[in-house]
């Protein structure tokens, strides 16, 4: 079998990871069964739909590299393909007129309730043998509902939830075609799916209640339905399921904030799938494991402390340079040059840092004049001390500006003045640096420019 698998937003919202967790899986599925992953765009709520949205779906797949090898299809422009299958299941007797009104259905409904039954259309308008329909009302333009079988069950393997069967008595006539003749979700849904030949479909447990009828019409129209898998609801925070109405970011927001595409692939994907107890892994390695049968079966709690900790995991994982690039252009935002310098200050402060915002902050201090801390100043910049900062600017202003020789007039100074080691190691920092915690002090100096730091132990 040729795996083909799809992922299928509404562009009625921004994207948020919860979303993005529904194109992951599809993805990785395709990838590791050599498969094709199609986008599809469900555009067909003209009145909540937007570019933006859509411009924010394309552009969070794309940061994250989960490009589609088909797509992005949208259904507004397949509109004619769905009016021609409409066309063949009317000509089938598939589907057939409803003309009973919305109040009609809203008054049927409220008696269903009143009676304590579930509500739902009772078949008025149904053809059968021997059946006397209505008159048809004058200037009445009907709905098209599916002839939904009765009797028996739909039935089918869900991958992630077992096996699910639901009665078809439960089910009533879907309306597939509105009076204006524009279809509905689940019929463009199903007629998308056999058209693109989609082999396993996997998305949000909310559509659970959508299958059976989807199966329905599947098989209506003589095709045998996918393999679907129904992922548990990614929660956010607060234990509520994540949505934009319960502050969910935009996908897209995370790369502004610094986090890296290999690790939110790596966070999503232990959103509800797990190999053994890994928790760190890249792409490839995801690739080679990932399979439908570990994914798991119960509600994913979102953690923004453990995305910053496997964030940060990838960090020390990352080439200094690849992260170079990175800070070079979060930097060049705030308009700070940058030079030859900037890979190896990655490297040392990269171990430091859970995103490459805060590494493009502490790398700043490297090409800005910092301001440092009042209350650091007067902390450790004592009248005993400043003897002992102009002897080592004296020294480092003759040295040569090697990191071995820097530790050795440090040393020096040491010696010379009996100070230890964080008496003048912490003035140095706050003075330099602007703060009192860097790295190694002879690796933050030999990084740093020697005019510079002459020139503010001179003036401490």
């Amino acid at each position: 079998m040729n795996v083909r698998t799809r992922f299928a937003p509404s562009p009625t919202g921004f994207i948020h990871l919860g979303n993005i967790r529904s194109a992951l899986y599809p993805w990785a599925f395709a990838r590791s069964q050599g498969g094709t992953f199609i986008l599809r765009i469900e555009d067909t709520d003209l009145e909540r739909s937007s570019q933006a949205a859509v411009d924010v779906i394309l552009e969070g797949m794309r940061w994250l590299g989960l490009d589609p090898d088909e797509g992005p299809y949208y259904q507004m422009q397949r509109m004619d393909r769905y009016r021609e299958v409409l066309a063949q299941m009317r000509e089938q007797g598939l589907i057939y007129p409803c003309y009973m009104s919305v109040e009609a259905l809203d008054k049927l409904r409220e008696r269903q309730m009143a009676a304590k039954e579930k509500p739902r259309y009772d078949g008025t308008w149904r053809p059968e043998p021997g059946k006397t329909l209505p008159a048809v009302p004058e200037g009445v333009q009907p709905v098209w509902r599916f002839r939904n079988p009765i009797g028996g069950t739909v039935a089918w393997d869900d991958k992630v939830k077992g096996r699910i069967e639901i009665s078809n008595d439960e089910l009533d006539d879907l309306v597939i075609a509105r009076p204006d003749g524009t279809p509905t979700y689940n019929f463009c849904v199903v007629v998308d799916d056999i058209d693109m030949q989609i082999t396993h479909v996997i998305r949000g447990d909310d559509h659970v209640n959508n299958t059976p009828r989807q199966i329905n019409i599947f098989r209506a129209l003589g095709q045998e339905p996918p393999v679907f898998a129904h992922l548990p609801t990614v929660l956010n925070e607060q234990g509520e399921k994540m949505s934009k109405r319960n502050g969910a970011k935009p996908v897209t927001q995370y790369r502004d904030e610094g986090f890296l595409p290999d690790a939110m692939v790596n966070y999503l994907a232990r959103l509800g799938w797990s190999h053994g107890d890994a928790e760190i892994f890249g792409r490839e390695q995801f690739l080679q494991w990932f399979n439908l049968d570990h994914l798991g079966r119960s509600a994913a709690q979102f953690d923004e402390a453990k995305l910053r900790w496997v964030n940060a995991q990838h960090m020390k994982l990352t080439a200094d340079e690849a992260l170079a690039q990175l800070v070079k252009d979060l930097l060049a935002r705030r308009e700070i040059a940058t030079d030859a310098r900037l890979p190896a200050l990655c490297g040392l402060l990269k171990d430091r840092c859970d995103t490459t915002v805060a590494l493009a902050d502490w790398v700043a201090r490297f090409y800005t004049d910092v301001q440092p801390d009042p209350a650091e100043l007067k902390k450790h910049i004592t009248e005993g001390v400043r003897p002992a900062l102009g002897m080592l600017a004296k020294m480092l202003e003759a040295c040569p500006w090697t990191r071995e020789d820097i530790a050795e007039a440090i040393k020096e100074t040491l010696r010379a003045t009996g100070l230890k080691m964080p008496q003048l190691a912490m003035p140095v920092r706050v003075v330099v640096m602007g703060t009192a915690q860097t790295p190694s002090l002879d690796a933050v100096l030999a990084l740093s420019q020697r005019e510079r730091v002459v020139e503010r132990l001179q003036n401490a």
